[in-house]
This record gives structure tokens, C-alpha cells and sequence, in this order.
């Protein structure tokens, strides 16, 4: 077996000798966020670094413009795959800051690269749009992007250096209440209104949740509510976010939400329409042997690992959590800020885009190269990756299919 301490100093060199282009890149899409599906100057930012590093990239690749596809190396080793997000959020720019996942993620593949030939390993750099709120590494996924890897790779930044992301299942309904208008003042006896029905809505679900699990989160806002106070309102809008610790959970959660949302229409007369949004998002399913490969390399950086806890933890929702149901999978965060910043707020922002933020661009970029130069090095690690995902399999947390929940 090859030198691993050796292969680790040289990925380190490797990465090193790349420190001022990553930052460069990552401060670049900082400067310039882009939203879902928008990410043209990331996308060609990125791409065209890989071309540089002598990748075979794919841009605008699975039928979406701001993907991209980048592969290097033939041998029989196992296909690692790292993913880079890249797109901001309305607003507040890149408060997730995906601009470090996406330089740190490019680190790794040059680094790795450097070494796929002498390993006989293969890689894919995928770059993965829209993961606030449009879904790319679904789309991607049914498009095929993850036929035949074998592990998938990537950090999110936190205020932790936190083993696992607390990532949830979620879907989102848009929901329109319809009734009928009549003058307020002359004749509201001949009305029919849709905003009472939607606040009835409203009503219901903040009962509900008195009584769904202390990890399930309902929240919305109102869309529409109606174009003068002296008409009475003909239609009313809510739109609502729904999540479950599993996706089974989520079914099942939908059901309830739906059924007090629909009450208010009864109450007054109105009717509803709901419409899911797709894709869903499905809960992670962390493969612990990659988690444990990432805390041996990302401890070579000089930060520790901590697994979450009831008091130390971050909570959201991913499409990386998709993925995870498909192949062996983690999703680790790296801090960029103090514990007490939380992300998509300005705060963060500015962290994800300060020294921190390089920061953790370089050590990310080192502990995923490492983690690749570990599983084609060591044959018997994916063993024992595809038998803790078999194992997940069979237990029914991860089932196989890139969108795990339809819509009802």
C-alpha cells in the first residue's frame, strides 16, 4: 500500500500551491451572488478552472445551464464525486456560503487530480445549482449525474465544526383560498372571503403544532390578502414550509397540514387549492464510515470534529439530503463564524466572505482531497462504506431513488 502520510503531505503541497486562486474564486462569487439557476459567472468562474487543470468538463450539463460536470482520471478505483454549490440567497447574498463550498470543493478536485493517474482512482467535480429552494441535485440526479459513484463529497460552512448537518426532510405548498367579492359596507352578506379562510388556515396550524414531534417545524406566510379593505377578498394566498425529521415522517405530517389548512375553506364558505412544490426535499442520511475518513482528515488541519447534540447543532434542509438516499453520502459542516452566528443572516455573510471563510476554503479543500487520496489508496474502505450503506438500506433510511416523496 502506498504512503499515505506521504500522499497527505503532497495533497496539502498541492492545495497550498492554489491557496491565492481559491480564495480569489471564493471572494469572487461572493462579491457577485447569484440566485437559483442564475449562476452564470460561478459556473464559468469554475469550469473554467477545471478546464485549466486539464478536466474534461461538462458545462451547462443534465439539461440545466448553470451545472457542470468535470471528470479526470480511468483507473478501476473507485468513483469519488465532490459537490459545489455556488447560488446566494434573495436579499442577503451568500448568507449559506456556498461560495466556500464551491472553492473548497474546486481545491479538492485539483488536488485530487494531481494523483488519480498514480492511484488508478476516478473523480467528478459536480457543480450543483439552485440547492435554496430549486432542487439541482435532484434534477441532476434523475438525469443520471450520480450513475456509478461511489461515494459523494462535500462541506457546508456553520458556526461548528459539526460531524453532521442536521439536515430534515421538507416540502413546500403553495396555497390559494377562493370565495366571493362583494362590497364590505353594502352588501358583505353576499360575500364569501378568502383572507377569513386563509387566517382560519393559519389558526389551525399554529394549534397544530402543539401537538406534532418537538423536531417537526410548519411555517408560512401570507402571499395574498386582498386588494381593498372595503372589498371583501374574492381569493387569499398562504405559502407554507412543512418539515419532518424522515421522509416517511413528512407524509405523514403533510396530511395534518393539509387538513387544517382545508378547514378554513369549510368555515367559510370558500374553497382551496394546494399545489407542492417539487422536487421535496429528503431528510440526510450521513454514511458513518465517510464521516469517520472526514474527521481523521479534517483533524489534520488543526480544527475538531464534534458530533451534534440536543444543544450543539444546525438544523435546515438540503438536496444534498437526496443524494444521500442514492449513494454514500456526508454533509459535515466547517466553521466560518463564532457558534453564535447563525447562517442566512448579513452576519454570516460577511463571515463567509472574511478571513474564516478562507479558511475553511483551504481546509476544506485539504480534508476532501485527503478523504479521495484515502478511498483509492484503501480498496477496503469502500467496502466498508457500501456496507454501511446497505445496512441503511435495509433499515429504511436511505431508499434508493433520488425523489424519495411525491406530492398530494
Amino acid at each position: 500500500m502506498a504512503d499515505i502520510a506521504a500522499l497527505k503531505s503532497r495533497v496539502d503541497a498541492a492545495v497550498a500551491s492554489d491557496t491565492d486562486h481559491l480564495i480569489g474564486i471564493s471572494r469572487q462569487i461572493h462579491g457577485r451572488p447569484e440566485l437559483a439557476f442564475e449562476e452564470r459567472h460561478a459556473h464559468d468562474l469554475l469550469t473554467g478552472a477545471l478546464e485549466d487543470a486539464g478536466f474534461q468538463v461538462e458545462r451547462s450539463a443534465f439539461g440545466l445551464d448553470t451545472a457542470f460536470a468535470a471528470r479526470v482520471g480511468s483507473g478501476d478505483g473507485p468513483l469519488v464525486a465532490i459537490l459545489c454549490e455556488y447560488d446566494a440567497l434573495p436579499g442577503i447574498g451568500h448568507a449559506c456560503g456556498h461560495n466556500v463550498i464551491a472553492a473548497a470543493g474546486l481545491g479538492a478536485g485539483l488536488a485530487a487530480a494531481r494523483f488519480a493517474e498514480e492511484l488508478g482512482g476516478s473523480l467528478v467535480v459536480l457543480g450543483t445549482p439552485a440547492e435554496e429552494g430549486g432542487g439541482g441535485k435532484v434534477m441532476m440526479a434523475e438525469r443520471g449525474a450520480f450513475e456509478g459513484v461511489d461515494a459523494a463529497l462535500m462541506i457546508h460552512p456553520a458556526g461548528l465544526d459539526l460531524a453532521r448537518f442536521g439536515a430534515i426532510a421538507i416540502q413546500q405548498v403553495a396555497v390559494t383560498y377562493r370565495g366571493h367579492a362583494a362590497h364590505a359596507a353594502a352588501a358583505p352578506h353576499l360575500g364569501r372571503n378568502a383572507l377569513d379562510a386563509a387566517v382560519l388556515g393559519y389558526v389551525n396550524v399554529a394549534a397544530l403544532r402543539q401537538h406534532i414531534l418537538p423536531t417537526e417545524r410548519i411555517h408560512g406566510i401570507f402571499t395574498d390578502g386582498g386588494r381593498a379593505p372595503n372589498v371583501v377578498p374574492e381569493s387569499a394566498s398562504t405559502f407554507w414550509y412543512v418539515r419532518s425529521p424522515t421522509v416517511a415522517g413528512l407524509a405523514a405530517l403533510k396530511e395534518r397540514v393539509m387538513a387544517a389548512l382545508e378547514a378554513g375553506a369549510t368555515a367559510t364558505g370558500c374553497t382551496v387549492e394546494h399545489e407542492w412544490q417539487h422536487p421535496a426535499y429528503a431528510d440526510m442520511v450521513d454514511n458513518d464510515v465517510l464521516v469517520d475518513l472526514y474527521r481523521q482528515n479534517v483533524e489534520r488541519t488543526g480544527r475538531t470534529l464534534v458530533e451534534p447534540d440536543d444543544q450543539i447543532k444546525v438544523v435546515g434542509s438540503t438536496d444534498m439530503g437526496n443524494v444521500s438516499h442514492l449513494v454514500p453520502s456526508i454533509h459535515p459542516t466547517i466553521a466560518v463564524s463564532p457558534p453564535n452566528v447563525p447562517i442566512h443572516t448579513t452576519d454570516f455573510e460577511r463571515f463567509a466572505g472574511g478571513s474564516e471563510g478562507d479558511r475553511a476554503v483551504i481546509d476544506g479543500a485539504r480534508t476532501l482531497a485527503g478523504m479521495v487520496v484515502d478511498l483509492w489508496v484503501d480498496r477496503s474502505l469502500l467496502t466498508a462504506v457500501k456496507e454501511d450503506f446497505a445496512a441503511a438500506r435495509a433499515a429504511g433510511r436511505a431508499s434508493g431513488r433520488a425523489s424519495v416523496l411525491t406530492g398530494s
